[in-house]
């Protein structure tokens, strides 16, 4: 067979799965079971007429097939389910345990095509061409054709239900990834109506007063001047409300940053709650914490192998308090470049940073932040200031 066939087309499976490495693994330890193709020489007290030329036939047959199934189109996939079903058929009167593996393996291949509602049926018309043949023709009791159809149509359902669940944690990801893009997005607008109210008007009074002064500038010098001095005054007002409205622009602050976690941590099956008694921090804290809480949780997803974290925020008028806690493997060694990083900007903010973490028995992460005369006061409006001419 020609090298070609073996290379994995763009729309095979194993191209899906190269973001799923454990899918591909799984693909090849899924051949383990293939063993009991041989099942006769041990189960069975005579072989069949003709069991090792069958054997001989057949397997290298299924191996084909079963990596066909694999690297060519998915559009493919009906045809090399069929062919190993046929080899079940095929091999029922001279290897009994082989034909019985063949249709374990081709209601297993089934569960990859298709909705679940067409993989069923699939599954369904298999079996039932298996069973009439087993029992009218291999003639095979009742009970062990029950048997194999059972485990034949539970390997199927369980790779049904599997791959779905699969595709429905890329899509919450991918949702995830949505709400991110549409938060900043949502942000990007916000600051563009912010600078546009905020500058239009005063950069048009400042062309309006320098126009005055240019025509003053030669009758009265005093006029002129005033004008000037009050197009300069104007354009400071509006540089400190620039510098204002600046800093109250916010990647993404602690409340949308929890509502983030929730979504990442859920889509890897982690239970995770949160609670907050402040809604709107201090622009100070709010964009810093985030961002260390970002981090905790990018900690939790990919390295704590927990089931179950939970995050608190709360402040009062002394201090801000953020609390991380996960049921994880805890910290087995010395601290990375994210956590460093979470100190660093802990004490950028004045707090303290502190882990308690023991092995198998989760971790504690608390933020401590102590509150600026500042930071107690209302945040300053960033709207623009109506100034008279």
């Amino acid at each position: 067979m020609h090298r070609s066939w073996f290379q994995p087309t763009p729309d095979s499976l194993w191209n899906r799965f190269r973001d799923r490495p454990r899918l591909r693994i799984a693909s090849f330890f899924n051949l383990v079971w293939a063993v009991y193709v041989f099942g006769d020489l041990i189960f069975s007290q005579t072989l069949g007429p003709h069991w090792g030329l069958a054997t001989a036939i057949s397997f290298p047959l299924f191996l084909f097939f079963y990596a066909m199934s694999y690297v060519r189109p998915l559009r493919h996939l009906p045809w090399f389910i069929a062919a190993v079903a046929l080899l079940s058929y095929g091999t029922l009167h001279f290897n009994a345990s082989g034909g019985g593996t063949y249709i374990i393996y081709a209601c297993a291949m089934t569960s990859f095509g298709g909705a679940p509602k067409k993989c069923l049926a699939g599954m369904a018309i298999l079996l039932g061409i298996f069973a009439a043949i087993a029992y009218f023709s291999a003639g095979w009791p009742i009970s062990i054709i029950a048997t194999l159809s059972f485990i034949a149509l539970s390997v199927g359902t369980i790779n049904v239900i599997y791959r779905f669940n699969a595709q429905r944690d890329i899509e919450l990801q991918l949702s995830h990834d949505e709400i991110r893009r549409l938060a900043a997005t949502a942000e990007r607008e916000r600051i563009g109506r912010d600078l546009h109210d905020l500058l239009g008007h005063t950069l048009s009074l400042i062309t309006l007063k320098l126009e005055l002064s240019r025509r003053l500038l030669d009758r009265d010098n005093a006029a002129a001047r005033r004008e000037m001095e009050e197009a300069e005054q104007v354009a400071r007002h509006a540089l400190a409300e620039v510098r204002s409205a600046v800093t109250g622009i916010r990647a993404s602050g602690v409340v949308a940053e929890l509502a983030a976690a929730r979504v990442l941590l859920n889509t890897a099956m982690i239970d995770f709650v949160y609670t907050s008694n402040a809604p709107e921090l201090p622009t100070r804290l709010d964009n810093q914490l985030a961002l260390v809480l970002r981090e905790a949780v990018t900690n939790i997803h990919r390295h704590a192998g927990a089931t179950f974290a939970e995050a608190t925020v709360t402040m009062d008028e002394q201090i801000c308090t953020m609390t991380i806690v996960d049921n994880g493997r805890g910290l087995a060694g010395g601290e990375g470049n994210g956590i460093c990083g979470m100190r660093e900007r802990v004490r950028a903010l004045g707090g303290t940073l502190a882990f308690e973490s023991n092995v198998q028995k989760g971790t504690i992460v608390r933020i401590e932040v102590p509150l600026t005369p500042v930071d107690r006061l209302p945040e300053p409006s960033t709207e623009p200031s109506r100034l008279a001419s």
